[in-house]
């Protein structure tokens, strides 16, 4: 919990302790409160006292800013905390949908609203065109079907890959883009929301016409 038992470099490189070089330093106490600036000596013995360890937590101020804290559960936190952001953030997978030639409309709306889906999760697209048999020999077709689902995503992402062939498949590649999504989710929920009071003036108007 002090200098006695912490003598060497922490593995994240944080200074504390006698490990702190210069030789005056703006003081934090436990309570978080200003002590003012001070000599480390002075600093450790008020640590020392306190059972606690000093730890460098600005090193670049001038002086340095030291706050007096227990550091093994300062570093137990921190770690926490690190591991809750890396919970929180969104791995990007590339969610494959896969279609042809001969697409019917209902097929095609159904995978369509799919890839929406996940470009609004923050995922990444790929469109693939499966030509079997001999419809590789009407690949203009295929080009449609594909200009169709780009046409359906675009107000959601950036084009990564332009149609291309791959082997006897023609796929793209679309990435969601942040601000775009939000502006499509923002529009959204001003829909349903005017929606939602369309419904209700249309009950207070039946409610008098009943009257």
């Amino acid at each position: 919990m002090n200098s006695k038992f912490r003598p060497q470099q922490t593995r994240d490189d944080t200074r504390i302790n006698t490990e702190i070089r210069s030789p005056r330093i703006r003081v934090i106490d436990d309570n978080g409160e200003p002590v003012g600036i001070m000599t480390v000596s002075d600093a450790l013995a008020r640590a020392e006292a306190a059972s606690l360890d000093l730890v460098e937590i600005a090193p670049t101020a001038d002086p340095p800013v030291c706050r007096i804290m227990d550091y093994g559960k300062f570093k137990y936190e921190k770690s926490k905390k690190a591991k809750e952001a890396k919970k929180k953030q969104h791995v990007m997978h590339l969610k494959e949908i896969k279609l042809h030639p001969g697409t019917d409309d209902h097929d095609f709306n159904f995978k369509l609203e799919h890839a929406r889906k996940f470009l609004i999760k923050g995922d990444r697209v790929k469109a693939t065109i499966v030509f079997r048999g001999r419809e590789i020999t009407h690949i203009d077709l295929g080009q449609e079907v594909l200009n169709r689902m780009t046409a359906g995503l675009i107000d959601l992402c950036t084009i990564e890959l332009a149609a291309k062939m791959e082997g006897r498949n023609m796929i793209s590649i679309f990435v969601p883009d942040k601000l775009k999504i939000k502006e499509v989710l923002k529009k959204m929920e001003s829909e349903k929301k005017k929606l939602i009071e369309g419904d209700f003036v249309e009950d207070v108007v039946d409610t008098d016409d009943s009257e």
